[in-house]
């Protein structure tokens, strides 16, 4: 291996490590208890990190606390496939601790989350 190759490796290396300390852009919850709407079967939810306008309205600290009714709000903004607010009024308690600790650990800042991981 060359000299540049090894500085171009080392650079991709350096870029991954660096990419894996950032936010996450979204998080994949399995749910225990799937959602069903008719015919189809929701075993998964991608839930995106949210922005300030999706986080119009609620309380940052009902967020941060994983309160029902902020997630109840929430939840369909962030989520694919996208929740009705009854879809989450319905879901298993389990489940929705689940997306909640997703959702609260959006909101930490980088150093707090590298403390968490």
């Amino acid at each position: 291996m060359t000299t540049a190759e090894k500085n171009i490796e080392q650079s991709n290396v350096m870029k991954t490590h660096q990419n894996e300390k950032q936010k996450p852009d979204f998080a994949t919850v399995t749910l225990d208890e799937p959602i069903v709407r008719g015919d189809t079967t929701i075993t998964t939810l991608t839930l995106r990190r949210p922005n300030s306008g999706s986080m119009r309205g609620l309380n940052l600290m009902d967020v941060m606390q994983i309160n029902v009714n902020a997630l109840q709000k929430l939840l369909p903004r962030i989520s694919d496939p996208t929740l009705t607010e009854m879809d989450v009024a319905k879901m298993d308690p389990a489940d929705l601790a689940s997306c909640g600790f997703e959702v609260a650990s959006f909101l930490l800042s980088k150093k707090d989350r590298a403390g968490y991981q």
